[in-house]
């Protein structure tokens, strides 16, 4: 190791909000003759564990003043931290001074994400968590990496003290570098949570939307973003093996989500993995939502997905029902898919779940009774087990998308799907039930890829077509995988076709007659509508128009 890179901790200022792991930090500095010098809070918690520190008071000769906001903003602190040590002139200043070297700074800033987090904070309460002292400190040692360690998150604190231990009280230039890129970076990202705030608060010249990190531009949209986007973990692969792979979670992220899924049984998720969980857990969740509006209480959902697209998909009354509706509408294609629940998983359901040949990758749910997720355990040794929390309504937001040289940016497709708003266009009118099937299958259309159509009756999937260049394909494509729940459903229950975006022809609802639909719920808004409002008048299919397209690519 090179000498002139190791420097020896002489002295360290601490000035913490989250207090995690701070006795154990301050005792090993302590221990190594270190002199450390505290703020408030931090050295009250100090002095109470029998740790001897220097108030900041005795260091700037003022005291700590207005609410906290004026404590370590002095030449003797960002002095001692700034000061090139070989710069004779940086030297001079010092001893003129009176400013002694800091070569540690420990500093978690002002919790501002956690409390905007909070429903309810007042704008005074979020404005008087915006952190000034910490990020300056931060910013001042970081600089100047060459000499000061700069340690910002406890989870740091167990590599700094072996450290410390392994070089006699003293840091490398490698350590100091590796802090000095986390500092700027959390730094970078406690600016951009606060701009994001402020955005979606009516700060600036625009209502700045997520990931904000500047003044709003026409539209609504922040002319700047800053995600903070922090590894949640190195996967083993991509898509494909030849691929490298990770996952990185938002933390200004809300609401039910598989990055922050608690797992509880499995091997590790794969990138393909966590993109299916991801498409199945948003299909539940909308389904869910389009059940409890339409039925006025809440109803068990159950999707299966495959490629990030449902082959699979059910509303019932209780969750077994919906488990094994689901199962049914593609039993082939179901094999090594990822099923979600938008209920708790009971031990019935888990038996079912565990029967005959299946074979689950992931399944994601709420939760899971004690005798399910034993059921599942005992049955796969590696499908992962994924508990969600309560799914709640579909959030808001902007959504993200990369393309080469730039990402685009959407609001979150949460446009209610309401079938008692759907416009009667062609045939007869529907009843109650065929009004709630043009629901639950205009649903399951949104989650498909585009082109997208598919079929199915009671609550349930058939068969869907997606990703196809042409709507007639994917009629076709959604007539074969619905043939056989076609030839068996019982007397009186008729078939409901949903597609994603309008017929420019009647080739399509033509197939869809031919094969037994009664009801095609599309948008609308082709120049040939009529086209199909005249061929579901002549075979008696109703025609439903719902206003909206919901395209996926």
């Amino acid at each position: 190791m090179d000498a002139a890179t190791i420097v020896k901790v002489r002295r360290a200022l601490i000035s913490v909000s989250d207090k995690s792991g701070l006795v154990e930090l301050a005792r090993a500095l302590s221990d190594a003759g270190v002199e450390i010098v505290s703020t408030g809070g931090t050295a009250a918690a100090l002095v109470r564990a029998g740790i001897e520190c220097t108030p900041i008071e005795a260091v700037t000769g003022f005291p700590e003043m207005m609410d906290g906001r004026v404590k370590t903003l002095h030449p003797r602190v960002h002095g001692g931290l700034l000061a090139v040590r070989d710069d004779p002139a940086h030297v001079a200043a010092m001893r003129e001074h009176g400013i002694e070297a800091i070569d540690l700074v420990c500093v978690n800033l002002y919790p501002f994400e956690a409390t905007v987090a909070r429903a309810g904070i007042a704008e005074h309460e979020a404005v008087e968590q915006i952190d000034i002292g910490g990020p300056s400190m931060v910013r001042s040692a970081a600089k100047n990496h060459a000499s000061v360690a700069v340690v910002t998150d406890p989870a740091q604190y167990a590599q700094v003290i072996a450290e410390l231990a392994e070089h006699g009280g003293a840091t490398t230039l490698g350590l100091r570098r590796t802090l000095a890129q986390a500092a700027f970076a959390r730094t970078a990202a406690y600016d951009a949570a606060i701009a994001r705030w402020m955005g979606a608060n009516g700060f600036g010249d625009g209502a700045a939307g997520e990931g904000a990190a500047g003044s709003g531009a026409a539209g609504g949209f922040p002319r700047e973003v800053a995600l903070r986007l922090e590894l949640a973990d190195e996967l083993r692969y991509g898509e494909n093996p030849h691929q490298r792979g990770a996952v990185y979670a938002d933390r200004s992220a809300t609401g039910p989500s598989v990055v922050r899924a608690r797992v509880l049984h499995g091997k590790a998720l794969s990138y393909n993995n966590l993109l299916d969980a991801g498409a199945a857990l948003e299909l539940v969740q909308d389904l869910a939502w389009q059940a409890r509006s339409a039925a006025g209480s809440p109803a068990s959902a159950c999707a299966v997905i495959k490629h990030t697209n449902p082959c699979g998909a059910a509303v019932a009354a209780g969750v077994l029902e919906s488990f094994e509706r689901a199962w049914a509408g593609d039993p082939l294609a179901a094999f090594g898919g990822i099923v979600a629940f938008s209920r708790t998983v009971d031990a019935a359901t888990a038996e079912a779940m565990a029967a005959g040949e299946r074979f689950l990758e992931v399944v994601i749910a709420p939760g899971y009774e004690p005798a399910a997720l034993a059921t599942l355990q005992a049955r796969w040794k590696n499908a992962r087990l994924l508990a969600v929390g309560e799914l709640g309504e579909p959030t808001g937001g902007l959504t993200w998308r990369s393309v080469p040289g730039g990402m685009l940016a959407q609001d979150r497709d949460v446009h209610a799907i309401e079938a008692a708003k759907f416009t009667h266009a062609a045939g007869p009118a529907p009843d109650t039930a065929m009004l709630s099937d043009a629901g639950v299958l205009f649903t399951v259309t949104k989650h498909l890829k585009s082109n997208a159509v598919c079929i199915g009756a009671g609550g349930r999937l058939f068969g869907a077509g997606a990703g196809q260049m042409d709507r007639v394909a994917s009629c076709r494509n959604a007539v074969e995988k619905a043939r056989a729940a076609l030839d068996a459903m019982p007397a009186g229950q008729r078939a409901v076709a949903a597609s994603d975006a309008f017929f420019p022809f009647s080739d399509g609802p033509t197939l869809l007659a031919d094969a037994g639909v009664r009801c095609i719920v599309h948008p609308g808004g082709s120049k040939r509508d009529q086209d199909t409002f005249d061929l579901c008048n002549a075979r008696g299919v109703t025609c439903l128009l719902t206003g909206t397209r919901h395209f996926r690519h």
